[in-house]
């Protein structure tokens, strides 16, 4: 049964909300405000509660069921983050306030940048980015700027591995550098040889996600940064797995120059649908004075019985700012409040926890699924979704199929150097017996790929919708719907 519209359902006449006679004169619209080409509704309140809320449960999120997108560290986001961040002395503060008014957001963003420092081992963090691209972005141009300040204007080469994240080269590339891709050996680990043959005096830095998109530790890590820490090059790490690392390995201790956070991923902050994000970035000491500010600090020490004063400070050779105002605070005050409740032994459990999460379902399922890089994965693993005895199936229809169960798709055909790739990261906030679910359906999808495959190919079956045309979707988006029969009605055609 496909849903009414909204549109379906009017009635000319008809209306939610009936408001009482003003004690003004009434004024008409000006023209220019007026779309007769894009008429409203006419609904009761009910019709409208009912649409909204039928449209709503159609969504699959993780308050819904389980959300194994590799890559995205789509977990539990706990209530308590929600209901800090709607803390009126929070959500309603604007950033244009005297910085008298505005001291405990202030002292919460100095605080957060505190943590984020002493999570990933770097001397200074910048709260502006509104998301992991733009942290990227923004920390690819600290590198530049950085480089040329010491005379290294000739440096323009980013090397990027190609079990890297997707947007790594996008961001690289809008930074004026040029985008070099470097292989991975049989392990899944970048190869140190294609790293040495790039290593000359064009090299401005590396890009390195590790985990990487395989879900596996780079194992030759501080060998990879002394490479290019030799070349005069800069390492910058993609943050975004972070989840796999919270208090077990400290980037900036391993010899990153720069590093991007997701606290949209990491730090529990519903993300997806567009946003809203935030990707910190943090730096070791030699490029603390080229973040881009402002950056809040304490403006004045105070005396006696008056506490400090927090403010706005500008780095000495700042990039400048990269984000309007200070970025975006409501997901600050939910990535400190995540940070705060767990502590530090508690961050750890979390990268434990999806570690160990992660491991299981790979160790239960690598029996009936190729396993290109077999390997103690770190927070999420990626198998072939295909069969040699079964040419029919590809992993669009086993991410299809899994939607039967109730169940979101796992990444799929991500990481590219994976032939038809699944990347399924279950997070460490999911039980044995969800995950023993999950098991149980990818066994037998399985089996149907080799008993029943026509049911894999017209999946999903109990979906409003079945298979779209997602290509023809990114490319021509509707954001609305008109039915003729009544706009014809309303214009009185």
């Amino acid at each position: 049964m496909v849903e009414p519209l909204i549109y379906d359902l009017s009635s000319l006449g008809r209306r939610g909300v009936r408001f009482p006679e003003p004690d003004v004169p009434h004024t008409d619209l000006p023209e220019k405000f007026l779309r007769k080409e894009l008429p409203l509704p006419e609904v009761s309140e009910p019709e409208v509660i009912r649409h909204f809320t039928r449209l709503s449960q159609l969504n699959h999120g993780v308050d819904t069921g389980f959300y194994p997108l590799g890559s995205c560290t789509m977990k539990y986001n706990p209530k308590i983050n929600e209901q800090a961040a709607r803390l009126p002395g929070f959500a309603h503060v604007h950033p244009l306030q005297p910085l008298e008014t505005v001291q405990g957001s202030l002292i919460l963003m100095h605080l957060l940048q505190e943590f984020l420092k002493e999570i990933g081992g770097f001397a200074g963090v910048t709260l502006q980015p509104a998301a992991g691209a733009h942290g990227e972005l923004t920390g690819v141009s600290i590198i530049r700027e950085y480089l040329h300040s010491i005379g290294e204007t000739q440096r323009n080469k980013i090397l990027i591995p190609d079990s890297a994240h997707g947007t790594n080269p996008a961001t690289s590339s809008m930074s004026g550098m040029q985008v070099v891709e470097l292989p991975s050996d049989e392990r899944g680990n970048v190869d140190l040889e294609a790293l040495r043959a790039e290593c000359d005096q064009n090299l401005a830095g590396l890009m390195l996600t590790n985990p990487n998109t395989l879900g596996l530790f780079e194992e030759q890590t501080l060998e990879v940064i002394e490479l290019v820490h030799e070349a005069g090059g800069l390492v910058y790490g993609d943050g975004a797995n972070m989840n796999a690392l919270l208090g077990i390995v400290r980037p900036g201790d391993l010899g990153f120059d720069v590093l991007h956070y997701n606290l949209h991923k990491t730090f529990s902050t519903p993300h997806g649908g567009g946003g809203p994000g935030s990707g910190p970035v943090g730096v070791a000491e030699h490029l603390v004075d080229f973040l881009p500010g402002p950056i809040v600090g304490i403006i004045d020490q105070g005396a006696d019985d008056n506490p400090p004063l927090y403010g706005f400070l500008q780095p000495q050779k700042s990039i400048g700012r990269v984000k309007s105002f200070h970025g975006h605070f409501g997901i600050f005050v939910r990535a400190f409040t995540y940070i705060l409740m767990h502590g530090a032994s508690g961050l750890r459990e979390v990268s434990e926890g999806a570690v160990l999460n992660a491991n299981y379902l790979m160790s239960q399922l690598k029996d009936i699924y190729h396993l290109p890089f077999d390997r103690v994965c770190m927070h999420e693993f990626v198998f072939e979704g295909r069969w040699p005895d079964a040419p029919d199936i590809h992993a669009f229809d086993i991410a299809k199929r899994l939607m039967d169960f109730g169940f979101h798709p796992p990444t799929y055909y991500f990481p590219l150097i994976v032939k038809e790739a699944l990347m399924i990261e279950p997070t460490e906030t999911e039980t044995l017996e969800t995950l023993d679910a999950f098991v149980d359906a990818m066994r037998q999808i399985a089996e149907e790929a080799h008993t029943d495959p026509e049911i894999l190919l017209t999946a999903p079956h109990n979906t409003p919708f079945a298979r779209l045309d997602e290509v023809q979707a990114a490319k021509q988006l509707v954001f609305c719907c008109q039915v003729p029969e009544f706009i014809k009605a309303v214009e009185g055609d």
